[in-house]
């Protein structure tokens, strides 16, 4: 796990971060995705599974459907996919189908993580594509938003905020 990030990434986590907090404001996660292909922004993520009642609708594969579609191609060469939170098994396994070159995260989940905390899917040697992983980018911020919003949807007593 490569822990080397450039102001660049902080640029990017930064827009991140701020869907993030979009995610929270309408009751979902707060997690944020944006992919960068040089240096133009080609897609816009955040997670809406409850909303969209879509149990694969987290912040990266919104934004890899947005990408591809903006490409008019499921293969996002020369990619940078920015996460606030360190993507899941899911999430891990669409952005190897999409050939995303890099990926930059905040916080690591120790839960549910696959580019280093709990699994190690995207540098795992036995796929045909492995990509580079950029770690803690702004992790304690993007950790502490987290750790706010589940605080506080446990003072108010919600495992769904959506009925």
């Amino acid at each position: 796990m490569l822990k080397y990030s450039t102001n660049h990434d902080d640029k990017w986590m930064r827009h991140a971060l701020n869907l993030a907090e979009f995610a929270a404001a309408q009751g979902e996660i707060p997690v944020g995705a944006i992919i960068v292909q040089g240096e133009q922004c080609i897609a816009k993520g955040w997670n809406q599974p409850i909303s969209s009642h879509d149990p694969t609708a987290h912040a990266e594969i919104v934004a890899l459907r947005k990408a591809a579609q903006h490409l008019n191609n499921y293969r996002l060469i020369d990619t940078t996919l920015y996460v606030t939170l360190e993507p899941c098994i899911m999430c891990a396994g669409a952005i190897i189908q999409a050939r995303v070159k890099r990926v930059v995260f905040g916080a690591y989940d120790n839960k549910a993580g696959a580019a280093g905390s709990r699994f190690d899917i995207l540098r795992d040697t036995r796929h045909n594509h492995l990509v580079e992983c950029v770690s803690g980018v702004l992790g304690t911020e993007c950790g502490h938003y987290l750790s706010q919003f589940f605080k506080t949807r446990r003072k108010m007593g919600q495992k769904n905020p959506i009925s």
